[in-house]
């Protein structure tokens, strides 16, 4: 290709390598700055010309063809984005931030997050975690950062960065699963199978806006979680460990439903059958217990979050004693479960109660007709 460009309009030689090629082609190879609707409205003005032929974007082109382009036309002034200004924190906004602290040193913070509070902003959200960290940043370092998040309705331990280079180490650590993560949480009823991990995918629930996740084992994203039974009140509900091994949205919440035993509280996946009589509460009993992961100077954060009063007074109320669940040993310090033996088995139960519910509603359905 060769260009001529005197009075300002641009002509170019067609080469042999975009023999044959559509002219709006030509233009993504040679002038990529230039877009379609400008390259349209030359062409629609008679200002675009192959051999002093009037052009259209769809035209072929022939090696040693002239092209006649006009002058570039200048960019669009972009509007600026208006700075993002933080409004500053109330002085007991301050105070509610530091009492979160359950950890610090010199790379992050540990936080207890309560239920009810927001990880990130939203459009109808402007009480948030992340609004907050400004009470915990220090005039010598950066603004600190999230590296991973957590439900609103669920608490406990959340892990916070306190400078660049220790939020690249942390993600790292998150993205390739070495951080350690255990919840709690009571569930209804009790899983048949007391240690099991259960490997079904997820995917965005259709209709719902990206709001609401449910199990697509033909075109989820995989997902993976361990959960083994600490205690149980009979048959009526279980107090369990759960450990996430993937990190997909709402996936404690949607694997135990999956397996009908969904988390106490949790009506969005679990409906009214989340909700259990006698005095226990209708929040969410899911509370991120304990976080684990390698420190960026050596060594490892490990930290445990204290209960939110709601579960401990459920804990209470069924006859469940707290320290047992602190007493669980990790799975690298037991030796692994029978991956392969529970997976299959604890798959097989989810598809049993799919099937299960879905005979309920048509049952139902009948019933209706009649």
């Amino acid at each position: 290709m060769t260009a001529d460009r005197s009075d300002n309009v641009r002509q170019f030689t067609v080469g042999y390598d975009d023999d044959g090629i559509r002219l709006d082609r030509w233009f993504k190879r040679h002038l990529p700055d230039t877009s379609f609707t400008i390259v349209a409205k030359w062409a629609r003005t008679g200002q675009l010309r192959v051999d002093g032929a009037r052009a259209t974007p769809g035209d072929r082109i022939s090696a040693g063809q002239v092209l006649r382009v006009p002058p570039a036309e200048p960019a669009p002034a972009e509007a600026k984005r208006p700075a993002r200004v933080r409004q500053p924190l109330s002085d007991d906004e301050i105070a509610f931030a530091r009492e979160m602290v359950i950890h610090r040193d010199p790379q992050a913070f540990v936080l207890n997050k309560p239920p009810g509070l927001a990880t990130q902003g939203g459009t109808k959200t402007t009480a948030h975690v992340d609004g907050l960290l400004d009470a915990l940043h220090e005039d010598d370092e950066g603004r600190p950062k999230l590296v991973h998040r957590l439900d609103k309705d669920t608490s406990g331990a959340l892990l916070v960065a306190r400078t660049a280079r220790s939020a690249a180490f942390f993600a790292k650590a998150f993205s390739g699963r070495t951080a350690r993560k255990i919840y709690w949480a009571l569930v209804v009823g009790v899983p048949s199978i007391e240690d099991g991990t259960i490997d079904l995918p997820i995917a965005k629930q259709p209709g719902t806006g990206g709001e609401k996740m449910h199990v697509d084992e033909a075109e989820g994203q995989a997902a993976r979680s361990r959960y083994r039974v600490i205690e149980r009140a009979g048959n009526r509900a279980a107090w369990v460990e759960l450990q996430p091994f993937t990190g997909r949205t709402h996936q404690l919440r949607v694997h135990m439903a999956a397996i009908g035993h969904p988390i106490v509280g949790d009506g969005k996946y679990g409906g009214p059958a989340a909700f259990l009589t006698g005095g226990i509460s209708r929040k969410m009993h899911l509370h991120a217990r304990r976080i684990r992961v390698d420190h960026p100077d050596g060594g490892r954060i490990d930290v445990t979050a204290d209960l939110p009063t709601h579960f401990r007074e459920s804990l209470a109320s069924l006859g469940f004693e707290e320290a047992a669940g602190d007493a669980l040993p990790l799975d690298e310090d037991r030796g692994p479960p029978p991956k392969a033996v529970l997976k299959q088995r604890a798959k097989a139960h989810a598809k049993t109660v799919r099937k299960e519910r879905r005979g309920e509603r048509r049952g139902r359905g009948s019933r209706g007709n009649g």
